[in-house]
């Protein structure tokens, strides 16, 4: 049986169903600086017994990492790009 050619192409680019490109998206996430951020947040939930829990590792002002209910957390990103970090 001959092989799919077609299959994968494309893949990360503009999508379907939410008309967005995520092409940045993918090659931001990918970057060193992402992964580390990543990992540091995914040590935490670990050393915290947080995962399962229903609760991110949110970022303070002063640096520190606290659990905070994702609603709360997420949407503390900003509206029009001013963040509002407690």
């Amino acid at each position: 049986m001959a092989r799919n050619k077609l299959a994968g192409k494309g893949k990360g680019r503009y999508h379907k169903g939410t008309g967005r490109d995520y092409s940045y998206d993918k090659e931001y996430q990918s970057s060193p600086e992402r992964k580390k951020y990543r990992a540091k947040l995914n040590k935490i939930n670990r050393k915290t017994k947080g995962f399962g829990d229903g609760k991110d590792a949110s970022h303070t002002k002063d640096g520190k990492i606290v659990k905070e209910s994702p609603k709360k957390n997420r949407a503390r990103n900003g509206h029009n790009g001013k963040s509002t970090k407690k």
